[in-house]
């Protein structure tokens, strides 16, 4: 079973009480009303999908409920570190920018 880090109850509990929420860090368009159709696409659904380590933002539904952040490896599926929302984003050798 995965255990999963939550950074605000501070303790691993099993990978059933998350869910995944997409790529972490990504910033709104002030503008969306008035983006082409192509732009808006491109915003709300291409993501990244690099194999190795990843930005993602994921959250604790069956605990405290919030959402945070966390750098997963998506060869070997291993949780690197995870950190709370609005927390500068890690530098982490090999990960996706």
């Amino acid at each position: 079973m995965l255990l999963i880090r939550c950074p605000y109850c501070e303790e691993e509990r099993p990978e059933l009480e998350f869910r995944h929420a997409g790529e972490a860090h990504l910033v709104r368009p002030g503008n969306i009303a008035e983006m082409s159709d192509e732009d808006f696409e491109g915003f709300f659904f291409i993501r990244q999908n690099p194999k190795g380590l990843v930005y993602e933002r994921w959250r604790h539904v069956h605990g405290c409920a919030r959402f945070f952040n966390a750098v997963r490896d998506t060869v070997s599926d291993k949780f690197v570190t995870t950190y709370k929302a609005g927390e500068k984003k890690p530098v982490i050798k090999g990960a996706a920018e």
